[in-house]
């Protein structure tokens, strides 16, 4: 299957893109661009709680496919976001329990497209991304995830730790994967879960895993410190499935 590479460039489509309701992830804004079209795109940003980067020429010349940015280039969504609701409702349909994937901060499209493919063939019900700092649903991400986008859910969230609190009043547990933790195979991991899988570099945040009721290590045996975050997605996802079909 194959994604368009979802830029929008030049003011007056930039614009258009925001008034259909599009769902827009950044917009790089030529540093210093100060005229009509620009504060209307700026408006529209802030209203849409969308991030906006000011940057110089040549960013915005390698941004560009066409060549004609007029100062500015926006990143959509490749594909429009659910809510977490859905999610929920998605389990309830399937008359499971829910399952669901929360990714705290992944910046790299090619670990959040692996991520959603490894939820959608692990039978999750959703993914849930927070909307700054992160990657979101680009063209990279769709590619990635082989088609799983198409099928699995996933919801852009303001704040990761209050959705988790909302979470636990529909009855979810949460689990996140740290090297503190004890050995997922020692954890009951049935039932309404939440599968938290941290940042690449920094794990999951402070804030974040003081919400989780239980934190799981993956045995490793190598000589390096870590694995991948979407192979560790993978594994521990895997365990959760092993239980339930227990």
């Amino acid at each position: 299957m194959r994604y368009e590479e979802l830029t929008i460039e030049g003011r007056n489509a930039v614009i258009e893109a925001f008034r259909s309701g599009k769902t827009i992830d950044k917009v790089f804004i030529l540093d210093g661009c100060q005229d009509g079209p620009i504060q209307t795109i700026k408006r529209e940003a802030k209203k849409h709680d969308c991030i906006v980067q000011f940057v110089k020429k040549e960013r915005l010349d390698q941004l560009s496919e066409t060549g004609h940015h007029q100062g500015v280039v926006a990143f959509a969504a490749a594909y429009e976001y659910a809510e977490v609701e859905d999610i929920l409702a998605l389990a309830r349909e399937k008359n499971e329990p829910p399952f669901i994937f929360i990714l705290d901060n992944i910046e790299d499209p090619h670990n959040l497209g692996a991520i959603i493919r490894t939820a959608n063939l692990a039978g999750a019900h959703g993914v849930i991304i927070p909307k700054r700092r992160a990657a979101g649903l680009t063209a990279t991400v769709a590619r990635t995830s082989a088609g799983a986008l198409n099928y699995t859910p996933v919801a852009k969230v303001t704040n990761i730790a209050n959705t988790i609190e909302d979470l636990k009043k529909e009855g979810l547990w949460f689990v996140c994967a740290d090297m503190g933790g004890e050995v997922m195979y020692n954890l009951n991991l049935k039932g309404a879960i939440g599968l938290v899988i941290g940042n690449e570099g920094e794990g999951v945040s402070r804030l974040v895993r003081e919400k989780c009721d239980y934190i799981a290590s993956i045995p490793m045996k190598g000589d390096i410190d870590s694995l991948n975050a979407s192979v560790a997605a993978g594994v521990l996802a895997y365990e959760i499935v092993r239980q339930r079909m227990n």
